[in-house]
């Protein structure tokens, strides 16, 4: 079509706009994956970077897809930190107690014993001083850290035997996660970190004496009731577990402002869904545990303080050997301090008082 053409069939506004136009090219979809260090089979759990991978699709318009694989896919549930690391994922979901060997300070990022409630850690995060503490120490391992959800706070797990006293605990082969073994081993246990999905298979055959994972949802489904008749509480070791999002720092840099800004919205969809999703059902799981003749019962007291007492001589030894600890813990005690406070006059009455009312 010649000049004089177009200007009959479309006028002279139209081609100057036409010349006007910048040339549209489609940007590439963008494609992450994520290491989890759970199993597919604990959709509360696994099913957070689910949450995390659907919210950053619709909201990029399918133009940023990630892409979820389970502990053993692409890796061992321990080595995702790893792998992020070293830039073979993007990502990875997971429980940051679980790198302690690392650094302890790993720790304080998930759970620690003795520590925070849910509530009280994400506001601690959020608004208190721990995103910026944490964000400068992920900083030294390549790490970018967002949240991954939050189970609440835990059971103590299952015990092939009655505990009546730290006596009890002396010898005892236990599977428990991560950073609270440091606390158990000075009461004379044998901690064993060891997978989700390999812990049904240890306690049956007597590798171990006793396992941890979550709560009533996450137990019921992994069948740790089939193999162990007595259930605790509380996990001491976990008033809450905030789960994490890491991503290799490089690959989070190369992101446009409007992608990280997604993968923030995500990260927080994701970690206020699992919360809820514990929190929902738990209490149904609970009830088919006792229906199944679980036997629920509580720590004594007599193990209770001698866990506290044993986890303040750890955290003493930490503050004088770990500078790195030493710093953030003291922020993160001292705001655990107020929060404790504050909740003595309001949560804790209201909800005690709930307790003993007949619903």
């Amino acid at each position: 079509m010649d000049r004089r053409s177009v200007l009959k069939h479309a006028g002279v506004a139209g081609v100057l706009a036409a010349a006007a136009a910048p040339a549209v090219h489609a940007q590439p979809v963008v494609r992450w994956r994520i290491a989890s260090s759970f199993p597919k089979s604990l959709d509360t759990i696994y099913g957070s970077a689910e949450v995390f991978a659907q919210a950053v699709k619709a909201m990029s318009g399918g133009k940023f897809e990630v892409s979820v694989h389970q502990a053993g896919e692409l890796m061992p549930a321990f080595n995702v930190v790893d792998g992020v690391q070293n830039g073979t994922v993007e990502m990875a979901h997971t429980a940051p107690y679980y790198f302690f060997g690392k650094n302890e300070v790993f720790a304080i990022g998930g759970a620690i014993p003795f520590g925070m409630n849910s509530r009280q850690l994400t506001s601690w995060m959020v608004d208190g001083n721990g995103a910026k503490l944490m964000a400068d120490f992920y900083a030294k391992h390549n790490i970018v850290m967002l949240p991954g959800g939050n189970t609440g706070a835990q059971m103590g797990g299952w015990f092939r035997k009655e505990i009546k006293g730290p006596e009890d605990i002396k010898g005892l082969k236990f599977r428990v996660g991560g950073f609270a073994g440091k606390v158990l081993e000075k009461l004379g246990a044998v901690p064993q970190n060891i997978p989700a999905g390999e812990i049904y298979q240890s306690l049956e055959k007597g590798t171990i004496d006793a396992a941890e994972w979550i709560g009533p949802y996450d137990d019921l489904k992994l069948g740790l009731n089939k193999v162990a008749p007595f259930y605790y509480y509380p996990g001491w070791w976990e008033g809450s577990l905030h789960l994490s999002f890491y991503i290799n720092d490089k690959a989070f840099n190369t992101l446009t402002s409007e992608q990280k800004a997604i993968v923030k919205s995500a990260a927080y969809e994701a970690h206020v869904t699992t919360q809820a999703r514990y929190d929902a059902r738990n209490p149904g799981a609970l009830k088919q545990l006792v229906a199944n003749k679980a036997k629920v019962l509580p720590f004594p007291q007599t193990v209770m303080d001698a866990s506290f007492k044993a986890t303040m001589e750890l955290y003493g030894t930490l503050d004088a050997n770990n500078p790195d600890w030493k710093k953030i813990y003291t922020d993160y005690r001292n705001f655990q301090r107020d929060q404790v406070l504050w909740f003595r006059f309001a949560e804790s009455r209201f909800d005690n008082f709930m307790s003993a009312q007949k619903l």
